[in-house]
């Protein structure tokens, strides 16, 4: 069956052929993008819907999730806004609420932010482990991400977990929890952070990593100069996750590397962090995302629209350049950009993973923040 939607008042592609459109026209078949055009220009089709003289862009790509995890830390949040300053510790928390959960209980959880995410347009999701740091645990995690998530991060590199020898953890994470997490897994991941672990150790962990056959990902410069940055960079990593704390010699080893600069607005909120230094970032050339972060300690939100809004609001982003960074650049940070499935755009022969807005213009992301403009989504050309 096809479909066609049109009266498409703007329609954002991020393809060179296209770019933006208006009075445009998309006709969907067989999960694909089969035509794009002028409206009065469209190829008839099976179905129809007309779409009022909305805007329509590419589902957003949240690259940096942990969407399988358990508990509430708003006591924490609460704190936070009072003046405790953030601390990589706090992991702990939902640690132990996840330990607890029984399968059932993680995968209601997962379904319930993703089907949250969907309603918000996010068409691909990334999810972290990590909040397991037990072989079992983080193996049942990897398990349920799989099952809920289009990419799986192995995360087991969090933190120490209390009263573990540091030593010891280390070589668990590289041995027989990789090997557990490995085959559910696209991705190793480490929080190269003062309380988590330093750049050896990280260097370590993600060399074991790539041995498994897994991509390689950086939590990197989130509380300060941490060394993230270089490493992800030296390790041609596909990303490199914060990113808040840059000095002008990490700008540089981005700009001249293909690792993403992945940005994380609703965390730097949350956290009182900082926020990245995104224009610079950009005037340099380097690739950038942006993602949500959704967990339970430092970014419970599912919202790509409010991280789209913070980065123009708040760092001096476009929103021409947000939407590229919440829709191709979280492709690139995933690896997915390029390939045939055409992740992040709207093109010919792509994914039909499309965002509807109650809006003429996507400026209006940023114009009114806050308020829920999401119409219809579609990914795989199915109506979620």
């Amino acid at each position: 069956m096809s479909q066609l939607l049109t009266n498409i008042a703007e329609l954002t592609t991020h393809t060179e052929e296209h770019g933006t459109l208006h009075d445009a026209a998309v006709v969907i078949e067989d999960g694909r993008i089969a035509w794009i055009g002028p409206a009065d220009r469209a190829p008839a089709a099976d179905t129809a819907d007309e779409l009022g003289g909305r805007a329509v862009l590419p589902g957003w790509v949240d690259s940096h999730t942990h969407l399988v995890s358990m508990g509430d830390r708003a006591e924490e949040f609460i704190d936070r806004m009072a003046g405790r300053p953030y601390e990589a510790g706090g992991i702990m928390r939902t640690v132990e609420a996840t330990r607890a959960a029984t399968d059932d209980d993680l995968r209601a959880r997962a379904k319930a932010l993703r089907d949250e995410a969907y309603r918000g347009g996010t068409t691909t999701i990334e999810a972290k482990t990590g909040y397991g740091l037990d072989v079992e645990t983080e193996k049942r995690l990897a398990r349920v991400s799989a099952e809920h998530a289009d990419v799986v991060t192995y995360l087991g590199a969090h933190v120490i977990p209390a009263g573990a020898d540091r030593r010891d953890y280390i070589d668990l994470v590289t041995g027989p929890m990789l090997r557990a997490v490995a085959p559910h897994a696209r991705y190793v991941d480490v929080f190269c952070e003062q309380g988590a672990f330093d750049v050896e150790e990280s260097r370590e962990i993600l060399e074991a990593g790539r041995a498994a056959g897994l991509g390689i990902k950086v939590h990197g410069n989130q509380l300060g100069e941490s060394g993230g940055v270089r490493l992800a960079v030296e390790m041609g990593a596909t990303s490199v996750d914060h990113c808040n704390h840059l000095s002008p010699k990490d700008i540089d080893a981005l700009t001249g590397s293909a690792t993403v600069a992945t940005l994380l607005p609703a965390c730097d909120l949350s956290t009182r962090q900082p926020f990245p230094p995104a224009r610079a970032l950009i005037d340099a050339g380097a690739a950038v995302a942006i993602a949500s972060n959704c967990n339970p300690g430092s970014s419970f939100t599912t919202s790509m629209a409010f991280c789209v809004a913070t980065a123009v609001l708040q760092q001096h982003v476009t929103l021409e350049e947000a939407l590229w960074a919440a829709t191709v650049g979280g492709a690139k940070a995933l690896g997915l950009d390029g390939t045939e499935d055409a992740i992040g755009r709207i093109a010919v022969g792509g994914r039909a993973d499309l965002h509807a807005l109650d809006a003429p213009t996507a400026r209006h992301l940023a114009y009114r923040p806050g308020t829920p403009l999401t119409h219809k989504v579609w990914k795989d050309g199915e109506q979620r």
